[in-house]
């Protein structure tokens, strides 16, 4: 998958630069809370290699697969908000092992259904696990991350989004090069399909088991009055140079001085039901980013290759070689994004992505030949499926969710990016269910639809949205 719900980040406090010898214990400490982001982008995308057999094995049409395969971001929309009242309840590290617990069962579960209604339960509780995945991590990182390296620090959600992506992916190829490309070919007595979706066991039972290595956030000790445990866990992070009592009293004054933001302060001043501007656009940029059809690319994009007449084996392939690019865009990203601005990147990616959504819906429109696209659309629409999500990994998929993390007032900047992260949710819903049945009315009118929105964005980003590189969180108004 390509989002994460970001938690808006403390302003930096002077003199929290880690000590070099505690930078690595900080990796270490970042790298395995990330490991909730690697198996977000991991359960998302794992599914791509089971699309087919699911229809196969269950004898369902489009309609009923599509809700088969999309009902998990129900479960995604309800960990999402109620993760971080979890978390402040019980602490966040409890918060990962329940949804390690999650992540576990949703697999085996998955794996070994007894019919097409319990796997659609499993997905939903792996869905509920990558919501709550998608708020903790973020969250976590911020908590312990030093100032002068939380930038850094809180990229490796993202990479360990879009590299669980990948590993999916790459995980899914090889189990069907063992069955022989045969989707439903014979493992050990189970169907590949089915150990494609089991084998996230592994990951997750490791995501456990590192939970249990690093430290509970010094800022939820502090809530809960262990205060010595707190300055225990500072000092890990911050080095033993740093005034402990000091440090404390900082983060006690600004959980004191916090504005809990609710949905009423989203709302117009003397305006009912009417949300402030600032607001709208963040839904915007949330909507845009899924209208593009990007999770197309990582929830079905085996089913479209196969559905033009390309080989099991082959499309596999190109899913796994799709993420790589999905990986390299997003460094790109990653690397310009305090550079060159959040704005320029946008609208590049604007472009570049309508472009290639463009060429993706010519090469469609094709009449199939012997079941296949002619050899020149074929070609044209592997190289436009690629181009697609390069440009969407280098812009939307990471400057949207530091725009949402950035263009809010304080005051309301939790409740707004709570909002922006619902209608993500509901975007990337419609378009997961929409999907099969649009495709089977009209696959190149269905890249026409997302090529419409792709060109939408450009004016919105130029009119609507407001570029945030080097301004303070408190300049936002």
């Amino acid at each position: 998958m390509t989002s994460t719900a970001q938690a808006p980040t403390p302003p930096p406090s002077e003199g929290r630069a880690a000590h070099p010898d505690h930078l690595g214990h900080v990796i270490f400490i970042t790298a395995s809370a990330a490991m909730g982001g690697f198996l977000f982008g991991y359960d998302s995308s794992v599914i791509n290699g089971a699309v087919e057999a699911i229809r196969d094995r269950y004898d369902i049409g489009s309609g009923t697969l599509a809700q088969v395969i999309a009902i998990a971001l129900i479960g995604c929309a309800i960990g999402a908000a109620t993760a971080g009242r979890i978390a402040d309840r019980i602490g966040r590290i409890r918060c990962m092992q329940i949804a390690a617990v999650l992540f576990t069962i949703s697999a085996v579960g998955s794996a070994l259904p007894f019919a097409l209604w319990d796997l659609a339960f499993w997905r939903i509780v792996g869905g509920f696990a990558i919501g709550m995945a998608s708020v903790i991590g973020p969250a976590y990182i911020a908590e312990v991350a030093p100032a002068a390296y939380r930038g850094r620090l809180g990229s490796f959600q993202q990479a360990a989004i879009v590299i669980g992506i990948a590993i999916s992916q790459l995980v899914n190829y090889g189990i069907l090069q063992l069955a022989d490309g045969d989707q439903r070919g014979e493992i050990a007595g189970i169907e590949a399909w089915q150990w494609m979706l089991g084998v996230m066991v592994v990951p997750a039972l490791l995501y456990g088991l590192l939970s249990f290595a690093i430290p509970e956030s010094p800022r939820f000790l502090i809530s809960v009055g262990k205060i010595d445990r707190a300055k225990e866990v500072l000092s890990e992070v911050e080095g033993k140079e740093i005034n402990l009592d000091h440090r404390v009293a900082e983060i006690e004054n600004a959980m004191r001085s916090e504005h809990k933001s609710t949905f009423k302060d989203l709302m117009v001043a003397g305006g009912r039901f009417k949300l402030l501007p600032i607001v709208w656009v963040g839904i915007g940029l949330s909507v845009f980013q899924q209208l593009v059809g990007i999770n197309v690319a990582f929830y079905y994009s085996s089913t479209l290759w196969q559905s033009v007449g390309i080989d099991p084996s082959s499309s596999f392939f190109y899913s796994f070689t799709t993420s790589i690019i999905n990986i390299i865009g997003t460094v790109v990203a990653m690397v310009l994004v305090d550079r060159v601005g959040r704005k320029p990147l946008a609208l590049v990616g604007s472009i570049g992505m309508a472009i290639a959504l463009a060429f993706e819906a010519w090469a469609f429109s094709a009449d199939l030949v012997d079941g296949k696209l002619p050899e020149t659309q074929g070609v044209v629409a592997l190289v436009a499926a690629h181009v697609f999500v390069l440009f969407f990994a280098l812009s939307w998929g990471v400057v949207v969710w530091v725009f949402l993390g950035e263009m809010f007032p304080n005051r309301i900047r939790a409740a707004a990016l709570g909002v922006a992260a619902s209608a993500q949710w509901i975007a990337n819903w419609a378009i997961t269910a929409s999907f099969p049945s649009l495709a089977d009315w009209n696959l190149s009118g269905t890249y026409v639809i997302y090529t419409v929105f792709a060109v939408l964005s450009i004016p919105f980003v130029l009119r609507y949205v407001k570029e945030t590189k080097g301004k303070a969180l408190e300049e936002m108004g």
